[in-house]
């Protein structure tokens, strides 16, 4: 099924940022949410996540409103913000164990996930670290992994490569694709268009607040004359 967004209208004040917008990302799809910045990415994807109340329209996730149950929809969802979201007096496993817990799945089989993303990313032997002190790369990991290890329905990222280092994105590009492969939605904002055309199902573009089109890589570069390889002169 995945994430259904219909007749969506969100702003501030009673002013709306975005307008109408109507799209999905089914289950084991791969969606990017493109535009320049003012375009209503950001906007989308709190509402998406269930932060702040839409003007118009509805979100649902493998069919529950997220109007009609909140705490439901939103504990199948796993987000990594742009700016990692940390805790200064707990430690890396403690961070884990918290975000586990929230979601139900604190048990063995999942710690055991938790430990392999770990290895994965290089943090393995400091969970007794405080992420306080880690670089801003090393926090994007901590976030990645925290949404990795749980076994959610919808990944929603906001700028998932900032800060990170080449081969841990590759990982993570590795990680969305096993995990759409296994039926997760993954929706995800990116200004690095070129790279994202390599494994993103469909580009949701945003042009002041609306979608000016949803599609494939080739049908997205086509429509503004340009090659696929050419993605990054989208908004030159």
């Amino acid at each position: 099924m995945g994430l259904e967004i219909h007749n969506l209208s969100a702003g501030y004040a009673g002013q709306p940022v975005v307008s109408n917008l109507t799209f999905s990302v089914a289950s084991g799809q791969i969606v990017a949410l493109i535009g320049l910045n003012g375009a209503g990415k950001s906007t989308t994807l709190k509402q998406v996540i269930g932060v702040g109340r839409p003007l118009n329209g509805s979100l649902t996730l493998d069919g529950q409103r997220l109007e009609d149950e909140p705490a439901l929809y939103k504990q199948n969802l796993a987000y990594i913000p742009e700016q990692p979201v940390l805790y200064d007096e707990l430690t890396l496993d403690e961070h884990l164990h918290l975000m586990l817990a929230a979601h139900g799945q604190d048990d063995a089989e999942h710690w055991e996930r938790v430990e392999a993303l770990l290895s994965l990313f290089r943090l393995d032997g400091k969970g007794h670290w405080l992420p306080k002190h880690f670089s801003k790369g090393m926090q994007q990991k901590v976030m990645i992994v925290a949404a990795f290890s749980l076994d959610a329905h919808l990944l929603v990222i906001d700028e998932p490569f900032l800060g990170l280092d080449v081969l841990a994105q590759k990982q993570l590009i590795r990680l969305m694709k096993e995990r759409a492969e296994q039926g997760m939605a993954v929706l995800l904002t990116t200004h690095l268009l070129s790279q994202a055309a390599d494994f993103v199902d469909d580009f949701a573009l945003l042009e002041q607040g609306q979608l000016a089109f949803f599609g494939p890589a080739e049908a997205l570069a086509a429509s503004r004359h340009l090659a696929t390889n050419q993605l990054d002169e989208l908004f030159s």
